[in-house]
C-alpha cells in the first residue's frame, strides 16, 4: 500500500549513525552491512548519503522482499539485500568494514530459549563478518553501555559512545537507548 513501515528507534537513530559515519569520514565505498535490515529504509538513507557498497540481511524472506521493493522504487537496485540468519552466516558474508545493528541484537537477546547462547553466537558471527579493525555500531534499548561492553568485550574495544536522548525519573538520569561504536581488535 506504499507504506514502508516502521523505522526502529525512529529517524533520529538513523541520523545519529549517518552523522557519525560522515564525521569520521568513513569512505563511501566501504563495505557496510545492515544487520536485520527489515524494510531496508536505513540502506536507502545510507545510499542517499553517498554510500555505495551496501548490504542488508534479514532472516525474514518477507522483509527481504519488502526491502528489495523499496530499494527498487528508490532507484537503488545496486544495493544488495539477502535472506540470511546472522547467527549462522554464510561463508560469503565476510569482509565488512562497518556493521550496523539497530535492534537485532535486542530481538535475539529476548529469545526465551537459549538467550545466552544466542548472544554468544551473535558475537562470534560479528567477529567472522567484520574485517580486522572494522567498526560495529549498535543501538540498543535493552542493554546499558556497561552490559554491551561486557558482552562484546572479547575482541572489541569501545571507540565512542554516541549521545542518545536522556530522561530523568525518581531523581535518577538515564538514557532511553544506548548507542556505541565498537572496533574489532586486529
Amino acid at each position: 500500500m506504499g507504506d514502508v513501515g516502521e523505522v526502529w528507534f525512529g529517524e533520529e537513530s538513523m541520523d545519529r549513525v549517518v552523522r557519525w559515519l560522515e564525521k569520521e569520514e568513513i569512505p563511501h565505498d566501504a563495505a557496510v552491512l545492515d544487520i536485520g535490515t527489515g524494510n531496508g529504509v536505513f540502506l536507502v538513507e545510507l545510499a542517499k548519503c553517498g554510500f555505495t557498497n551496501l548490504t542488508g540481511i534479514d532472516y525474514s524472506a518477507v522483509s527481504v522482499e519488502l526491502a528489495k521493493n523499496i530499494l527498487k522504487k528508490e532507484g537503488l537496485s545496486q544495493v544488495k539485500v539477502q535472506e540470511e540468519d546472522f547467527l549462522s552466516p554464510s561463508p560469503s558474508l565476510r569482509g565488512f568494514a562497518v556493521c550496523i545493528d539497530k535492534g537485532t541484537f535486542d530481538a535475539i537477546s529476548l529469545n526465551p530459549d537459549g538467550a545466552v547462547r544466542a548472544r554468544e553466537r551473535y558475537v562470534q558471527a560479528l567477529r567472522s563478518v567484520l574485517s580486522p579493525g572494522g567498526l560495529f555500531l549498535i543501538t540498543s534499548c535493552n542493554w546499558t553501555r556497561e552490559q554491551l561492553l561486557n558482552m562484546f568485550g572479547q575482541g572489541f574495544e569501545l571507540k565512542q559512545e554516541l549521545p542518545t536522548p536522556r530522561f530523568q525519573f525518581g531523581g535518577r538520569t538515564g538514557n532511553s537507548v544506548t548507542a556505541l561504536v565498537l572496533q574489532q581488535r586486529q
